[in-house]
């Protein structure tokens, strides 16, 4: 067997695993937990290791022998000495305080430092742009130079490309169009401390916290056509909707990819109405402009992964 490489899925829900030894999209042994939150802030990068870990021993090869990882987190990455540590609002209890109710007052979680001691080579981009660099290699962006991958899930997360480059930013933040404002809305507390932003608005987790109704049920109810979610939903779909037309007139983008379990479970309903949100403005920038579902559907977190084992940090940015 090749040797084979570990491909890391860190989202504010949960940490999936999966080794892949090169051979085309095929993924091994897949593991998968719940976030880690609670102990000290090395506890995510502890729990990674473990899983990788277990992903080798449950198809009896060495843990030493995978020497390679790709690792696709959510954000924003704060720099220390160089190393990423994660910031994650939902991660990250201590960002926005105990108002939030996360388990830690954790300011960061260590990642890529406790990563370097286990692994020869590591990689970490923010999820999005990882997603990004996926959708445009195999899924529904593929042949596109301006375009875009959204995460609607537990949080809200976008990878950007331009004229055929990804974009990262100064610490690989880029793209972190969840904490942008886009309505005077001042009722909910975003994991950043922002009181209002879309993420604090829209997001699986805010759906709860705002109307007592996970997203699931509420997305449902909407489709079974009761009116009360129908509002509530066609609300979410207008703030969401103006975070995707402010990206699509201020960088002229082509095409918009959407995944993330709030809107891969209901995009049949989702989708138009989102759609209708960007192109209802300003044809002038917003004709042309496409949402479509991920090519490559719930599995793009791990294909994510992937996507940066299977190209060099230079040849990613084309």
């Amino acid at each position: 067997m090749a040797a084979l490489k570990a491909c890391i899925d860190i989202g504010g829900t949960k940490v999936a695993v999966s080794l892949s030894s090169g051979n085309g999209l095929e993924l091994l042994a897949r593991r998968s937990e719940p976030t880690a939150r609670t102990g000290d802030n090395s506890a995510l990068a502890r729990q990674v290791i473990s899983l990788v870990d277990e992903a080798c021993a449950a198809i009896g090869v060495a843990p030493g022998s995978v020497s390679e990882a790709g690792v696709s987190s959510c954000g924003p990455f704060v720099l220390h000495e160089g190393l990423v540590e994660v910031a994650a609002p939902n991660i990250c209890g201590g960002i926005a305080g105990p108002a939030r109710g996360l388990p830690n007052n954790w300011m960061t979680a260590l990642l890529e430092s406790p990563l370097r001691r286990r692994f020869a080579q590591v990689r970490v981009e923010n999820d999005c742009v990882a997603a990004l660099a996926a959708e445009r290699r195999w899924g529904a962006l593929q042949g596109f130079d301006h375009c875009a991958y959204v995460t609607w899930s537990t949080g809200i997360g976008v990878g950007l490309c331009v004229d055929g480059r990804l974009l990262r930013g100064k610490n690989g933040n880029a793209g972190h169009a969840g904490h942008m404002f886009v309505s005077d809305n001042d009722e909910a507390l975003c994991g950043c401390g922002n009181v209002g932003d879309v993420e604090a608005l829209v997001a699986g987790n805010a759906i709860a916290r705002r109307f007592g109704a996970n997203a699931a049920s509420l997305m449902q109810q909407a489709a079974n056509g009761e009116a009360g979610p129908q509002a509530r939903v066609d609300e979410l779909c207008r703030v969401l909707g103006r975070a995707l037309y402010n990206l699509t007139t201020t960088l002229d983008l082509q095409r918009i990819s959407l995944g993330g379990g709030v809107f891969w479970h209901h995009r049949d309903y989702l989708l138009p109405r989102l759609q209708a949100q960007v192109t209802a403005h300003f044809p002038a920038l917003t004709a042309g402009c496409e949402l479509v579902p991920a090519g490559l559907g719930d599995r793009v977190g791990d294909y994510a992964a992937l996507a940066l084992l299977a190209a060099s940090p230079a040849s990613a940015t084309a």
